[in-house]
């Protein structure tokens, strides 16, 4: 079930737009940090946890079990598809165990990364992929099931794997559309 207009306007949101469908399932922490556009819909058990700000634009899509996390700021523009259980993580912690991790250590003790996520117009994100911190994704850009996105991302670039490879160029047909939707030629 979608929340109501209602519903949305006592979140807190900074802003939010017309047509927003926004699950009663989703998680949404720090609401004020949170701008959402027109005909965006947010599926079930989806996190929204921005501790900058959160930026969504017009017609989004955000999959179930997707995931917003993280200290850097976060930038959907219009037309992204997020599909289900990816995750943008905006802070990511040190691995190589030169430091702790995990929320509950003091900072003193951690080494996080944290850097701003741009997702550019029309880019689409298939399932259970994971963005790292410091990436933008160029326009049109595709993103297979499962890839693991660590580097900007060409635009119209289509790209693959642990960690992840561009294997080819998007075709740009979805442009056309967009026009005759939006009415801007």
């Amino acid at each position: 079930m979608f929340l109501s207009r209602e519903d949305l306007s006592k979140i807190g949101f900074k802003c939010f737009g017309e047509n927003v469908l926004i699950s009663d399932k989703c998680s949404i922490y720090s609401p004020g940090l949170i701008e959402i556009g027109n005909n965006v819909r947010i599926d079930d058990y989806v996190i929204l946890s921005p501790s900058t700000s959160l930026k969504i634009g017009n017609y989004i899509h955000i999959g179930c079990y997707a995931s917003i996390i993280g200290k850097g700021e976060f930038i959907l523009e219009d037309f992204v598809g997020i599909s289900g259980r990816v995750s943008l993580y905006s802070s990511s912690d040190d691995y190589t165990g030169m430091s702790m991790t995990n929320p509950m250590v003091p900072d003193r003790f951690k080494k996080v990364t944290n850097g701003k996520i741009h997702i550019k117009k029309h880019s689409i994100i298939g399932a259970g992929s994971i963005i790292l911190p410091k990436v933008t994704l160029g326009i049109g850009c595709s993103i297979y099931a499962q890839t693991l996105i660590k580097s900007d991302c060409e635009d119209f670039g289509v790209y693959a794997g642990n960690p992840s490879k561009l294997i080819g160029k998007r075709l740009r047909k979805f442009l056309i559309y967009e026009k005759e939707l939006t009415g801007n030629y």
